[in-house]
């Protein structure tokens, strides 16, 4: 999958061609196509967008003729994977594409137009094997002879006969960080019909009104991007991007998506029923809540589309019962049909899902803006998402948390939760023999937040999958031998969750010569896990996610006569208003036990850090990740040793 290609999975309905998001270059409007100078031969970008102006022309009822024209050039080898197929996203029910032009340019200026075998209309993946959503197309666009120096240029006129909120007009573009020579768009609308933009590192024209309409246009260029750093943020929470919208504020949008959501079937006497008997002999209304969560997140299936990829009106609910999956806003629907059954007030939510932790000023659908809905249930305080699988009542997927939401009933913004409870409990016991190999068990107690989420893993692996994960779980942790893995009762939906891996270890300690050997307390997954992630960049200039919790592990390492310690790690603590980590090594010659005790709680307040608390941080983490990097050094003893030793002992009892 190329780079331009993964960036469409991502991306919404409106957005079109190429990059996934506004880019097409003007030529058929007058643009000069003609090759350009060559680039620099060294720090190039992969692929750089030569040329791109949409022009949109608006009516009143929201529908929209969009006119886009895209140059692009290919600087590397790898830059020929981002540019030589394109894609134009479409909505077959409300939608006409017509392409004007495609075909690729050589270094040269020589034009190869893309034939008919180039062109082909293909489902959107997503959608297999959900009827109700089939009217999502890619049109796929595969340019011939692409080489490094080549362009391709694709025009096209996307023809939209309805909007997805009728009378209204929203863009969102979003840079693809490939460099930007030229960038423009133009937004022509009737002049009773003001225009509002969020105009994050571009240039606003002033606008221009003559024969009743009005022209708006947003002009951009960026040289090489910053690469994005391992754990940051969307590159949209904080860098460049626009969002037009003919919806003045997010109160009037909540009460565009509000009427048209209004569904009669939601007291249907067969949701009725459902509820009723799945809730029958519950008296508490949060347990009512709880187990009509957990029967829509494990029963009915979640189509991946992002609101506003298709209409933005949900499916009936009694379409959705009977169809058994649906997108997020069906999901809403039925879940929210349940509630109401039982007596329970809901209302929908709308949110970004996704690594993006504000909205733009003005409302719309898109990757960075809304994207996505949820459920609000006031009675209890808390939000709920069903289209996630494992995430038990009363907690939220991590990329739902700590974002701007829009609630539909009350018009008003309001924030999901920044932090929720999360705690993980290890026990490791390794016994080692004389020839060196090594036994061991391994206990792992999950809860909070992530208990769920582990137990569903196991709960939809079958026995075979469940083996690779233990095996996996041990390799990844630098270890050889055999895995066997059983786990805590996968059919209940709350409470903590356990897993136990037992097997043998290879040459865990040599039995001749020096060994250092991993002062281990948990396997992959564990504080050391955690701890190289959040120190994934040596430094940080972007923000970062930051998700924390409560990590208590212990490991009782019991050694052969064959060998003595010759070196102990020292303990080791921090305690500053980030971490609060300590960590315990003792050895008893007697027992021939070492153990090691590590605890860490974290004290973020939001998932979102920045990077100055990072460079803050920066000192503590690097001495937990060096203690949970310790190793503990032995020597194999001579037999001469060992025998005078043993009499040694025999002689003082």
């Amino acid at each position: 999958m190329t780079r331009s290609t993964r960036r469409w999975c991502a991306a919404i309905a409106w957005l079109t061609c190429g990059a996934c998001s506004a880019f097409g270059a003007f030529g058929a409007f007058g643009a000069s196509i003609a090759p350009s100078d060559a680039p620099a031969a060294t720090d190039l970008a992969p692929s750089t967008v030569e040329s791109d102006v949409h022009y949109f022309v608006i009516q009143k009822d929201g529908s929209a003729e969009e006119r886009d024209d895209t140059v692009m050039r290919a600087n590397t080898t790898s830059g020929v994977d981002d540019i030589a197929q394109r894609y134009v996203w479409f909505n077959k029910d409300i939608e006409q594409v017509q392409l004007l032009a495609a075909e690729t340019i050589d270094p040269d200026g020589t034009v190869r137009k893309v034939g008919p075998d180039g062109i082909r209309d293909v489902q959107e993946p997503r959608s297999a094997g959900a009827p109700t959503f089939e009217d999502g197309v890619l049109r796929t666009v595969i340019f011939p002879g692409v080489e490094p120096g080549s362009r391709v240029h694709l025009a096209f006129r996307k023809t939209r006969t309805k909007a997805l909120q009728a009378g209204t007009f929203s863009y969102l573009v979003e840079p693809t960080r490939d460099p930007v020579e030229l960038q423009r768009l133009i937004f022509d609308l009737p002049a009773d019909v003001p225009l509002h933009a969020d105009t994050r590192g571009y240039a606003a024209l002033p606008p221009v009104t003559e024969n009743g309409r009005t022209r708006y246009e947003f002009d951009y260029k960026h040289g090489p991007y910053a690469p994005i750093e391992s754990g940051a943020v969307g590159y949209e929470t904080w860098g460049d991007r626009l969002m037009v919208s003919t919806v003045p504020d997010y109160a009037t949008f909540a009460a565009r998506y509000k009427g048209p959501a209004t569904d009669a079937t939601m007291s249907d006497p067969a949701i009725v029923q459902l509820a009723q008997t799945l809730t029958a002999g519950t008296a508490d209304p949060r347990d009512k809540a709880r187990i009509l969560y957990d029967w829509v997140r494990l029963n009915v299936r979640y189509v991946a589309l992002f609101l506003g990829e298709t209409a933005a009106v949900p499916h009936r609910a009694v379409d959705i019962l009977h169809n058994r999956y649906g997108d997020c806003k069906d999901h809403v629907a039925l879940y929210g049909a349940l509630l109401a059954a039982v007596g329970i007030h809901s209302e929908a939510v709308l949110l970004n899902l996704g690594p993006y932790y504000t909205l733009p000023d003005v409302p719309g659908y898109g990757e960075s803006a809304i994207n996505h809905a949820i459920v609000w249930i006031p009675q209890f305080g808390l939000y709920a998402d069903t289209t996630a699988g494992g995430i038990a009542f009363g907690y939220l997927p991590l990329v739902v948390m700590d974002r701007p939401v829009l609630l539909v009933d009350d018009g008003v913004m309001s924030r999901t939760p920044a932090v929720q409870p999360r705690s993980r409990s290890v026990r490791l016991q390794i016994e080692v023999n004389d020839s060196g190999a090594a036994s061991y068990a391994y206990r792992v107690e999950d809860a909070g937040a992530t208990a769920e989420l582990e137990r569903n893993m196991f709960r939809r692996a079958t026995h075979q999958r469940a083996q690779q994960i233990a095996a996996s779980r041990l390799l990844q942790t630098g270890l050889h031998g055999s895995a066997q893995l059983h786990t805590s009762d996968v059919t209940t939906s709350e409470g903590p969750f356990a897993t136990t891996i037992q097997g043998t270890l290879e040459h865990f300690t040599w039995t001749d010569g020096t060994t250092a050997l991993p002062a281990l307390t948990s396997l992959s997954g564990g504080i050391a896990s955690q701890v190289q992630t959040w120190l994934a960049e040596p430094q940080r200039t972007q923000p970062w996610v930051c998700v924390g919790g409560d990590f208590d592990e212990t490991a009782q390492i019991t050694l052969p006569a064959t060998v003595r310690v010759t070196d102990l790690p020292v303990d080791a603590s921090v305690d500053d208003p980030y971490f609060d980590y300590a960590s315990h090594y003792v050895f008893d010659p007697g027992t021939r036990v070492l153990q090691i005790t590590r605890r860490l709680h974290t004290k973020f307040t939001h998932q979102v850090c920045s990077a100055d608390m990072f460079n803050e941080a920066q000192a503590s983490l690097v001495k937990i990740e060096r203690d949970t990097s310790a190793q503990v050094v032995v020597r194999a003893t001579p037999p001469t040793y060992r025998f005078a030793q043993q009499a040694g002992s025999t002689a003082q009892r």
